[in-house]
Parts: C-alpha cells; structure tokens; sequence
C-alpha cells in the first residue's frame, strides 16, 4: 500500500530562545527535521508533505536539500496538531494509500517502528497510534488500552487519578488511511481550555464510528522531543551514544569512545582505529583499516584502507585519500587528491591539488591556491620530493620524481626529475651577529638604568 508521510513543522519553539525555527536547529550536524524525514524516507513515501509555520521560508528553504518528492505547506494560525494536519490535505489530494503524522522536532523514531505501524495496518487496525512506556509519564497523554486493542487517548489535565496511573503514553505519531485521517479530522472540535484542534481526538471519534484502533510501542528514547537548548543537547548525547555502540558493533575501535563526536553520516569500516577527541563533520567516510589519530577533524572527505590521520591533522572537504596515505600533525588538506602511499606528515597545507603516488610533502609546505579572486591547482607528481618550507604559488606543477629545495618558493613548472631551487641566495656577515647583539644587549641595559 502507498504511504504518505505528514511532517509537522510549524511550532516557534520560543522556549528555544532563538530566531531559528525549531526543526532547523541541528543534531549530528544536520537539522531535526532532516532526522525525523530519513526514518520516513526508510519507508519509500510515495508523497512527503512537511507543514511550516514559524520561519516557513526558512523551513521550504531548507527542505529543497532534504530530499526529492517534498512538498511544504504552511499552517498560519497556529490552532493545533489536527487543524496542523489538516494543511496536508491539499497536496495529498488524489492519494490513495496510508498517512503517517510525524514530528519534526522527534528526530529518532526507529524506521523498524514505523514499519510495525504498518503492519498494524496490514492486519487491519483502522487508525494505528505509537506509545512508549514512560519512567516518568507526567504531563503526557495516556493511552487507554485493552492489550494492543486502543480505547482513547486521554490528556493528563483531564485524567482521573486512575488513569493518571497508566504508565502507557502518547506519542503523537499516527497512522491510519489517508481519506479517513482526513475524514475524522473534519469532526474534531477545539472545546477546549486551549481552543485547538487535537489529533488525539480522532482515536474516540474512530471507535465512535465502530472502528478499530491499535498501539504500537517503542522505547521512551525513539519520542525524545526537542523543546529547549537543554532538550537539543540531551539529543546529541543520545545520538553521539547510539553512533558509537553502533561503529564499535560494526567493528570499529573507539579508545575513548566518549571523546568522540559523530555526524549523521559517518561512516566507518571494519577495524578503524579512532583514538581519543576526533570530531568527525558531515559527508565522511573512513574505509578498513585505517587509523584516525587524537585531535584531529575530518569533514566531506573520504580515507582510504591503511591510511593515517593526525594526530592534529585536519581533513576538509574535498580530501581524497588513497590507500597508505599518511597525513601528520598539524596538516590541513583541502580539495585535494593524495595518491597511494604519499605522505605529508608535518605542519603542511596541500589545498586544491594533486599528490602523486609516494610523493614526499616535506614540513612547512603550502600550496598557494588563491590569489584574492580565484582558486588554483597544484599537480605534484609521483615520488616527487618538496622540501621543508616550500611554498608552491599555483598553478604550478611538480613533476615525476622531481625536488624542491628547502625554502624554495616555486612560481613555475619543474619538469619531471628536476631539482628546483627558488631561493635568496645566502649571504654571510662576518661577526655581524656577535656585534649586533652586543649592540642590542647594551641598549636593554641602558633602558634598564634610566
């Protein structure tokens, strides 16, 4: 059966203290929203309809990057999750098939448990809700249920104390046909403390109507909200925890797994050795075999088998690193392609170029890639040799097994198996340094008695 997703998106968040919409703020480098549309995206939607409101253009904005098939709607009145839902109908029309309400602000609804939503409905549940267990269900909505069969949903201000006892807890997350969600939407009504518009009132309204109603449960942590600073920072712990059990699982050494921070899409193959504080960016991927070391960080890049980082080594977006690659303290690559067995161990930085293979970067190395308007390549052959402190003023090109001097500034092309020396040549003063040091010497004395 086709699905629809419905990603609600329009609350302001103000308890975020921001400018920001709330769906934008950022968990493992990629906005709340993008997480809540990759567990839906696990379920092939056929149509993804993501409500805005608050900062809607930021919002639209941002959705165009998230993925293909997204259609944003506004709600601008903001009078409820049911009236919130009900800005889908208009892009859902001529859909057949089932609607599943998610949130924008829950990031880690597991796809397994939207599929157990589904199946739910396969086996014939009219109107389908997600419930959790809560350690402490407080101010959370109460699910009434006769084992998986769902009675009502009763909101905690409303509950007797009977129910306030039932530890079995809303969601929010909903899943039932489309045409009926629509059609049930339309009998909700807002007499209520708050005037709005609830979702939860469509599970009464379908048993009313003699229809069936399911929970399916989750763990508490899949419906962790983000409501405040405090709530986003407990979210990146439970994602950093959740991407370091599961890069140990797949084989990967953490030292210090606690150390170290994930993106969303960090990848890792097997037996990658991590060492203690590296930060990994978006967009990276570290294949067997290689090891990360301490202090170093890693963004839009891809690290080959073999290869070793730092430590203290920065990887930009746009490093290529082939099997064997060895990159030292304090070395930034950047845009650049670094060949089988090369190495650029200390206190360089190779930008917008290409290292041959076994090539030797020595320390203090720069390619000068900008002149103030554009960016140039460098091209550094195989088993060439760059002497320490070379700047390299591209476009420039180092051929197979050629050499630079130490201290060299390289402005033009050094044919294959050449030695280039771009230098000053050296001058010695004889006793210049004794005498002028004497002389500096005598004027701190003199500084010092006046």
């Amino acid at each position: 059966m086709p699905t629809a997703l419905i990603v609600l998106a329009a609350g302001q968040g103000s308890r975020m203290r921001s400018d920001r919409p709330k769906v934008l703020h950022a968990v493992a480098h990629a906005p709340l929203l993008a997480h809540a549309l990759a567990a839906g995206a696990a379920l092939e939607p056929e149509r993804t309809v993501i409500v805005a409101g608050h900062g809607g253009d930021a919002v639209e904005a941002a959705a165009r990057h998230m993925g293909e098939n997204l259609v944003v709607v506004r709600q601008d009145s903001q009078d409820g999750t049911a009236h919130a839902v009900a800005q889908a109908r208009s892009a859902l029309a001529g859909f057949e098939g089932d609607a599943i309400v998610l949130y924008g602000d829950t990031p880690f609804i597991r796809p397994e448990t939207l599929a157990a939503m589904q199946s739910a409905r396969r086996d014939g549940a009219d109107v389908v809700v997600l419930g959790f267990e809560a350690a402490e269900p407080g101010r959370y909505g109460r699910l009434v249920a006769n084992g998986d069969r769902l009675e009502r949903i009763v909101e905690a201000k409303d509950a007797t104390e009977a129910e306030l006892a039932i530890g079995l807890c809303n969601s929010g997350v909903v899943a039932a046909d489309a045409g009926l969600l629509f059609d049930l939407i339309d009998q909700v009504g807002n007499d209520n403390a708050a005037g709005e518009y609830y979702l939860t009132d469509i599970v009464g309204l379908a048993r009313a109507a003699r229809l069936s109603a399911r929970v399916v449960t989750c763990d508490e942590a899949e419906t962790m909200g983000v409501n405040t600073r405090a709530d986003l920072a407990a979210a990146e712990a439970a994602f950093q925890a959740r991407a370091r059990a599961e890069a140990m699982e797949n084989g990967a050494t953490l030292t210090a797994p606690e150390t170290v921070q994930f993106a969303h899409d960090t990848h890792l193959g097997r037996d990658v050795v991590v060492e203690p504080h590296v930060v990994f960016g978006p967009g990276v991927t570290v294949e067997s075999g290689a090891t990360i070391r301490a202090f170093s960080h890693l963004e839009g890049c891809h690290v080959s088998d073999g290869c070793i980082i730092g430590p203290y080594a920065r990887l930009r977006p746009g490093a290529e690193l082939d099997r064997a690659v060895r990159v030292g303290n304090f070395v930034e690559v950047k845009a650049a392609q670094v060949h089988e067995g090369a190495k650029i161990n200390h206190l360089s930085y190779v930008g917008d170029a290409e290292v041959g293979p076994r090539a030797n970067i020595g320390a203090g190395t720069i390619t000068c890639n900008y002149d103030g308007v554009f960016k140039h390549r460098t091209e550094i052959g195989a088993e060439a040799f760059i002497g320490s402190n070379t700047a390299l003023v591209a476009p420039v090109r180092v051929g197979v097994g050629a050499m630079t001097g130490s201290g060299s500034v390289v402005t033009t092309d050094v044919p294959d198996g050449d030695l280039a020396l771009g230098r000053a040549k050296q001058v010695n003063k004889d006793g210049l340094g004794a005498r002028l040091m004497a002389k500096l010497r005598a004027a701190k004395t003199k500084k010092k008695g006046g």
